[in-house]
């Protein structure tokens, strides 16, 4: 399996597997497969497909177009690259780097097999592989002699150097390939292991469970190169491995060969390994995986010291790749929060982030009220003022009336051009939609008079909304296609509201008789004014007019 390792602007690390059956899209927007906190990257910026036996990064969205800042392959521009090994991708001021499969399959993948467990085993609880208790128990009272008391000493201080020094690495690193290329150097480094697979839970597969978990290699070292791709084809006990993550124990097989109860174990005895040790990586959340280390010499095995050490250098790497994933989806949700707040209010994000799965494709049919706001006179006003100007005052403009509709419980649909679009009861409805419509309408109009006031000083000619509300069914939903889609409504209520905000005066609030029905209650005088003739509506629509300058409770009619 290929992968990406991604660090993005704000330094943040992780990893996307690729797979020739998924487009990977990578981006800004929350919905990418790789999303970049990044102010340089498009929220479309590249993506990459599987085509003619290869990985290809192409430029652009998917449906077409190029992104504004590019994309840079060993730091010259590329619209379409087949990717090979080591590729290193600029993205802003992101960084990717391409991982090829058969690179991959070369340094970690391997076989497993599902033969018996024998007896020859030593089990260390769960305890005390999460409080690192082992490497703390008392020195052994049989008599020693004082040279060997004294290399036992200077073992267990080395290793208590070593493991010093993984957890200062450890605490600030946030890339698994860093974690675990440490995790390893440390065991080679203080136990006579031929071989180390670290193995991680995939996390992808649905029908995970505690008894049969799915377990794929994300790295593994051998000590001797010249033994390498003997030790790479050696399969792993799949019996172990699930003993170990099923009772989170870590467990010590020692000299297996020999025992009668590993007789048809071939991934042990066939190659003559005495001595397996294995120790889960237990944190906080579960189980993430496990280290797998062993001994490929037939007259050589591990000790209680070894698995004592393994056992310690999992728990700091289990801590680790906690601390990492936390990492990473802390940084995703920021990401998303920060997009999906421009157009949502607070609730509603929280809502995605907490159950993304309730945010799919389709709609549902529900009652809303539709707002439609429109700026009258901005062409006017943006063919005489600088181009700067004009982007400031937009940029003001919709900061203000976004704040407006979501303190009023509105859902920023889109902007329009100078125009926007709001719904009011989507995604959850209430009684008071249509009230808080108006209040929001009027709230608007309101603001308009500050920014008048911002225009005059700046020496620019006013400008002025029209407004309009209707009350209906709605198809309300995520439409689009799976790669790209938008929170939105559909239907005759939304035309009706659009229809009404371009009969809308400059200062004018329009409502369909249904909104003013249904916003009795609001503190604002309804005006009914003449009817109109709207497009695909047979009869003339009654409509009312808000009057917003005046504040009251009494309608008429």
């Amino acid at each position: 399996m290929a992968l990406l390792h991604i660090t993005d602007a704000g330094g943040q690390q992780w990893q996307c597997p690729l797979s020739p059956e998924t487009l990977c899209t990578i981006g800004r927007a929350p919905d990418n497969c790789v999303v970049l906190n990044d102010p340089r990257a498009s929220r479309y910026h590249a993506h990459i497909k599987f085509q003619k036996g290869a990985y290809v990064l192409i430029d652009g969205r998917v449906e077409g177009g190029r992104s504004a800042n590019h994309v840079f392959v060993a730091g010259e521009q590329r619209y379409e690259h087949p990717l090979r090994d080591g590729d290193r991708i600029q993205i802003g001021a992101s960084e990717l780097r391409f991982e090829g499969a058969e690179e991959r399959q070369t340094e970690t993948e391997v076989r497993y097999d599902d033969k018996p467990l024998g007896h020859t085993q030593l089990l260390v609880s769960a305890t005390d592989v999460i409080r690192g208790a082992m490497l703390s128990r008392a020195a052994p009272t049989t008599p020693t002699a004082p040279n060997e008391e004294l290399e036992a000493l200077r073992r267990k201080a080395r290793i208590l150097t070593l493991l010093y020094e993984m957890s200062k690495t450890l605490s600030s690193v946030f890339n698994l390939d860093a974690i675990f290329e440490k995790a390893t150097e440390i065991i080679f480094d203080a136990t006579p292991a031929d071989r180390v697979v670290a193995l991680l839970r995939d996390e992808g597969v649905e029908s995970q469970n505690d008894d049969d978990p799915t377990l794929k290699p994300v790295a593994m070292r051998v000590r001797d190169e010249a033994r390498a791709a003997q030790a790479r084809k050696q399969p792993i006990g799949r019996t172990i491995t699930r003993k170990v993550m099923r009772e989170r124990a870590a467990l010590l097989s020692q000299d297996a060969a020999a025992d009668t109860e590993f007789a048809g174990v071939h991934s042990i005895v066939s190659q003559g390994v005495r001595s397996t040790v294995c120790a889960p990586l237990i944190a906080e959340s579960g189980v993430h995986g496990a280290l797998y280390a062993d001994r490929l010499d037939a007259f050589a095995s591990f000790t209680r010291d070894d698995l004592e050490l393994i056992t310690a250098v999992a728990a700091q790497t289990a801590v680790a790749v906690e601390n990492a994933r936390s990492h990473q989806r802390l940084a995703r949700e920021e990401v998303a929060r920060a997009n999906y707040s421009r157009f949502l209010p607070e609730y509603v994000v929280q809502q995605i982030l907490e159950r993304p799965d309730s945010f799919k494709l389709g709609g549902v049919n529900q009652t809303v009220t539709v707002l439609f706001a429109d700026i009258r006179g901005f062409t006017s006003l943006s063919e005489h003022a600088p181009p700067e100007q004009v982007v400031q005052l937009l940029n003001r403009y919709f900061s203000a009336m976004s704040d407006i509709i979501f303190a009023h419980g509105g859902t920023l649909d889109k902007y329009l051009g100078d125009g926007l679009m709001a719904l009011f009861g989507a995604p959850q409805a209430s009684p008071d939609d249509p009230c808080n419509a108006v209040s929001a309408a009027v709230a608007m109009q309101r603001e308009m008079e500050i920014i008048n006031e911002r225009l005059h000083v700046e020496k620019l000619g006013e400008i002025h909304i029209g407004i309009g509300l209707h009350t209906g069914v709605a198809t309300v939903g995520y439409i689009g296609s799976e790669r790209r889609s938008e929170y939105t409504a559909i239907g005759d209520t939304v035309n009706l509201a659009s229809r009404l905000e371009a009969n809308a005066l400059p200062g004018q609030i329009l409502l369909s008789e249904a909104t003013a029905t249904a916003a009795v209650v609001s503190k604002c005088k309804f005006h009914p004014r003449p009817p109109i003739t709207v497009k695909n509506r047979e009869q003339p629509v009654p409509i009312f007019e808000v009057n917003w300058q005046q504040e009251g409770v009494d309608r008429e009619s």
